[in-house]
This record gives C-alpha cells, structure tokens and sequence, in this order.
C-alpha cells in the first residue's frame, strides 16, 4: 500500500520515478487486501495466458510482457551461470496466470502494486530466479518494488539511466510497530475515471508543483518520515503523512486538465480526522489517499475501538451492519454526547461501503494449501467455488 511521499515518473518504458518514496505492507492474515496468484508452465500451453478475478485478460498488455521479459532473463542468465538448474523445465514453455484480488481493483487501493508483487514473486519460483526482483516487479507497477517486503519500505529512485539503482530496500520490519493499525475507509470500489499511470504522466509534463516537490519538500521528508518510523513518533509520522496526502492532491489539482481523485465523503472524512485530533488535543489517526477516493487512516491499536465508532456515528451503514467492519475485531465503544457535538456533523448514511481493520505485515508469502492453488491440473482456472 503506497502511503507517503508519492510522484511521478521519469521514464514511464523502465518506470522510474521522479522521487524516491515511502509505503507500508498490509497484513495478509485477516480478511483485508490480499492478492493470490498461481502460475505453471507446461510444454503442452501453446500459448502464455492471464486470467485476473477471473476473467481472462490481455497478455500482451506491455508492462505484463515486461515482466515476463525480465523474469526470463534472469532465469537464462542464471541457467548460464552454470549453476545446477533446480527445477526441471524449459524456458520455452509457455506460462498459465491465475490473480485473484480480495478487495477493489484500479479504485485507488494500490491493487496493481500487490498484483505485480505478487506476479513478480510468484514466477520466480516458478523459474527458480532468486535474485533481487525489484527490476522485476517496477516494470509492472513501480509501487510494486516496494510491496515485496514487508514492513515499512523505501522505494529509492536511483540515478542511473538503465534504472539499475532504482531499487526497494526495507527501512523497518514488520514486527518493529507492532501497536500501529490501519484502518482501509472503502469509499468507492469503481474503477477511477484517470487511472494511476495516465494521471502521474499528465501532472509530470504540466504540475510546476510536482516538480519544485519531487526537488525541494521529498528528500527532506523522505528523511523525517525514516526517523518517525525508526523512533516511532506517531505524532511527527501522522502530521507528515497527512501533510504529505494534501500535496500531493495539490499536483493532481495543479495538473492541466486537473485531476481530481476526492471525492465528497473523502474530504468529510479529511475534516472528521482532524476533529477527532483537535478534540484529543493531539494526533490521534492519521489520513492517507492514493490516487482514489477510498482512505487509509493510520492509528495504534489503543485508539481504534473510538474512532471506528466516530465513523460508524458519521457514516452509518445502511444495510450492511454486520459486514460493515471487516478484518481485526474491534470492541465496540460508545461515544459521549459531548464527543458527538465535538465531531460537528450530520451523519450520512451510507457514504462507507465498509471498513477493513488490520495492521503491518510480511511481504509476498508461499501457500502450501494446495487448495489455495487457482489452476487446475489443465493449467485452466479453477472453478469458482
């Protein structure tokens, strides 16, 4: 999940940024975002397929064959190395993909970021590949490098033309936070009108305000976000992250035609975070937004129980009650008439689809459930259960 410190690219063919950046990996247990991804090769595939939630899709889409590409390269150059080959195929078959994704795809949750993590990881065991799959992984989605870790991840952005030095590198582990939380507000689950790439793009050629970012306000930040993250200072880390959000939606803004990825019920939730802090007197959550509507809100695990029940009193559900809170259990807490007057709003009704609780987590992990496999014996999808 890409969170602070987000830009443009430099070279969009070797998806390189303008800026190096910071994410956090998501906990894979609970029911919150997840990608699962089977692949196989066979002499018998007369042809290399993708199937995502179930659907086939189109394998020649130019970032997937770039992944493909750079996995096989590594895997002939490790062939050539003279290094005993460990699994028995040939590099000339033809490989079967099978992604599922458990939450919204293209509705601004990083869900091409788990995806060519996922894919990029997936065919390295396929093709017995274990180098660094940064290279691997950037070619489909430049936020995937960051995803396959685990924990806090610094995606840096390199100098080198060829891209080589833009690599992920991890700044803290997983378990080194272990009272944060997260908390996904799913606002939307439609696909974005811009999508992620052609937006970046338009704001690189025309955002004045991207570029004095990416050169004057990120390397500084890049810094003082390690140091929250390192010491960490929820206070420093959730004033940045927000501050870090609201700009970059000002270069999306700053963008000529603008770009507007906010919506209505995202600003209200902008404006009851920062209710809930001021009340506290202090920062208590935190907001994030990618390139959607839908929020991230980081918390520590002491503060979540009253603002899921903030949230719930602002935007109650309509009809789905009991699948509203999805993920980590959460206790339910009554709120005060008086933090009820403090929060200053009139609850609307169905403006969150639902809420997704969970915490950090490791990068890319193996199934060894054989019914977690999605190909079937055929090398063809199985079916829905």
């Amino acid at each position: 999940m890409p969170l602070w410190v987000l830009g443009g690219k430099r070279d969009e063919d070797l998806v390189l940024p303008i800026n190096s950046s910071l994410s956090v990996t998501l906990h894979q247990d609970q029911v919150s975002l997840k990608t699962t991804t089977t692949a196989a090769v066979s002499k018998d595939f007369t042809e290399d397929r993708i199937w995502l939630n179930g659907r086939e899709e189109d394998v020649e889409q130019p970032r997937l064959q770039a992944c493909l590409r750079e996995i096989r390269r590594l895997a002939r150059k490790r062939r050539s190395t003279g290094d005993e080959d460990p699994l028995p195929l040939s590099l000339t078959y033809k490989v079967h993909i099978a992604s599922v994704n458990n939450f919204p795809t293209a509705a601004g949750l990083a869900s091409s970021a788990a995806g060519y993590a996922c894919l990029a990881y997936t065919l390295a065991q396929v093709y017995g590949v274990d180098s660094d799959l940064s290279e691997v992984a950037r070619r489909g989605s430049g936020s995937a490098c960051r995803s396959l870790y685990g924990g806090f991840v610094e995606w840096q952005m390199g100098e080198r033309a060829d891209g080589k030095d833009s690599i992920a590198r991890q700044v803290a582990p997983e378990s080194h936070w272990p009272e944060l939380r997260v908390l996904i507000l799913v606002v939307s689950a439609e696909k974005k009108l811009m999508g992620s790439t052609a937006g970046m793009q338009t704001s690189v050629e025309t955002s004045p305000l991207l570029r004095f970012r990416a050169e004057s306000v990120v390397p500084a930040r890049m810094a003082e976000m390690t140091r929250c993250i390192q010491e960490r200072d929820f206070q420093g880390f959730g004033q940045l992250t927000m501050k870090d959000s609201n700009q970059f939606h000002a270069t999306c803004l700053d963008t000529f035609p603008p770009i507007s990825y906010l919506s209505d019920t995202s600003r209200r939730i902008v404006h009851l975070v920062h209710r809930f802090n001021t009340h506290h007197g202090q920062t208590k959550v935190a907001y994030t937004f990618d390139a959607g509507p839908n929020a991230v809100v980081f918390t520590l695990e002491d503060t979540v129980p009253e603002f899921v029940a903030a949230v719930q009193h602002c935007f109650p559900p309509e009809s789905n009650g009991d699948k509203f809170l999805k993920g980590l259990p959460v206790r339910p807490t009554p709120l005060s008439d008086e933090f009820k007057a403090a929060l200053n709003v009139d609850p609307i009704p169905g403006s969150i689809k639902y809420i997704i609780a969970t915490q950090v987590g490791p990068g890319p992990q193996i199934l060894d459930d054989p019914h977690a496999h999605l190909l079937g014996p055929d090398g063809l999808p199985k079916p829905a259960a």
